[in-house]
Formats: structure tokens, C-alpha cells, sequence
């Protein structure tokens, strides 16, 4: 029997002759790399993604991570992605997939909370943690009950109350450079070079 390819679908829905997103080769070794890359496409989100089995297990978050353990956040679940994703920030072309601006928002390490795993995503739910750069501490995936004609599997995402939680869209409203350039969302559309000199812990560039 033959073993199915994790990312055919991303490989199917992209051409790679137009956009500059890497072509999708399933990565080596059990990681746990996360990232976010805040994506202004159709409609501007933030990509959550988590590697488990040397790919990147993927979220559109519609309105961004939040901090307040009260909110919980729509997060759709996508294709997943190639590990060599974890570092790309451009444009995709308008009329591509995807097409928009795309920042490395956040990125670090993750893990499952003691007794769980990354297995518990096939039963809709998954509690882990979070060491990054924005993100940190406790948090929840729960897959919402599937409804008739539904295309994509509907996820929430929360906060789970700790010492790294508050009342607050901190996150989304002063993460507005990125973690590994340093620039705006703006700049990357122009394709302004990255300047060594500027940092994400710069104002406006971390919560």
C-alpha cells in the first residue's frame, strides 16, 4: 500500500515557476518547531503552525493569537506545509494562491503538556506549550463539531490562564514587525532589505 504524501495538496494548489514559497518535501527527524506568519491575503490572518512528523501542521487564526484566556480564536485548518516554510517571508504573487504579503511573526519551540501528544490532534483537541518569541505558556486546539457541506475543519484556539495570559489583544496590536527582519508588513510589500541594525524587540516589534 502506498503511503500517502502529507503535502501533495500544498504541491497541488501552487506554481512554483510564479511564486517564491518552497516546493514541499516532507523534513527529517521528530522537531517541534512552531511559527506564525501573519498573512495578508484575501483577507488578513495569522498562520499557526506546528511541526509534528516533519511537516508543519497548519491554522489560519482570522483574527490573530490572543492573550485573554476569555477569547477564543477561530483557526481554520489548512494544508500542511513543508518545514522549509518556517523561514519564508515575501509577496506570493496577486492571482496565486495565497497571494499577499507574508511576515515570520513569530517562531520557537513547542510541546505537549505532560500525558498528551501530538496523536491527539486525530481526536480533535491538542494542550501544549508554547516557547517563543510572542507566544509563551499554555495553550488549547479544539476542533469545533464538523457541520453538513463544511470544506475545511473549523478549530479554536485559546489561552490557557497562567502566568504568560492577560486581558488583552497585546500580541496582535504591537506585533507589528517581524521576528527575523525587523520590518513592517509594509516594507516587505516594497521589498525593503532587511537592515542588521533593526530587531523585533524594537518598539512595536514584540509585546
Amino acid at each position: 500500500m502506498t503511503k500517502t504524501d502529507p503535502l501533495e495538496r500544498y504541491n497541488a494548489m501552487r506554481d512554483f515557476a510564479k511564486t517564491a514559497e518552497p516546493r514541499g518535501e516532507i523534513g527529517k527527524g521528530e522537531g517541534r518547531t512552531f511559527m506564525v506568519q501573519k498573512h495578508d491575503a484575501t483577507r488578513l490572518h495569522w498562520d499557526f503552525r506546528l511541526e509534528v512528523d516533519g511537516v508543519l501542521k497548519s491554522w489560519a487564526v482570522t483574527r490573530g493569537p490572543s492573550l485573554d484566556p476569555g477569547e477564543k480564536r477561530l483557526a481554520v485548518r489548512t494544508e500542511d506545509h513543508p518545514m522549509s516554510y518556517a523561514t519564508f517571508e515575501g509577496t506570493i504573487p496577486k492571482g496565486e494562491y495565497g497571494g499577499g504579503t507574508v511576515m515570520l511573526w513569530d517562531r520557537g519551540t513547542w510541546a505537549p503538556v505532560p500525558g498528551k501528544s501530538a496523536k491527539d490532534l486525530d481526536k480533535g483537541h491538542l494542550h501544549f506549550t508554547l516557547d517563543g518569541e510572542r507566544m509563551k505558556g499554555e495553550w488549547l486546539l479544539i476542533r469545533l463539531k464538523p457541520r453538513a457541506g463544511e470544506k475545511r475543519e473549523n478549530w479554536l484556539l485559546r489561552k490557557i490562564d497562567d502566568a504568560h495570559a492577560g486581558a488583552t489583544d497585546a500580541l496582535v496590536e504591537t506585533g507589528l514587525t517581524s521576528v527575523a527582519s525587523g520590518r513592517t508588513m509594509q516594507e516587505i510589500a516594497e521589498g525593503v532589505k532587511p537592515s542588521p541594525r533593526r530587531r523585533a524587540g524594537a518598539p512595536g516589534g514584540g509585546a
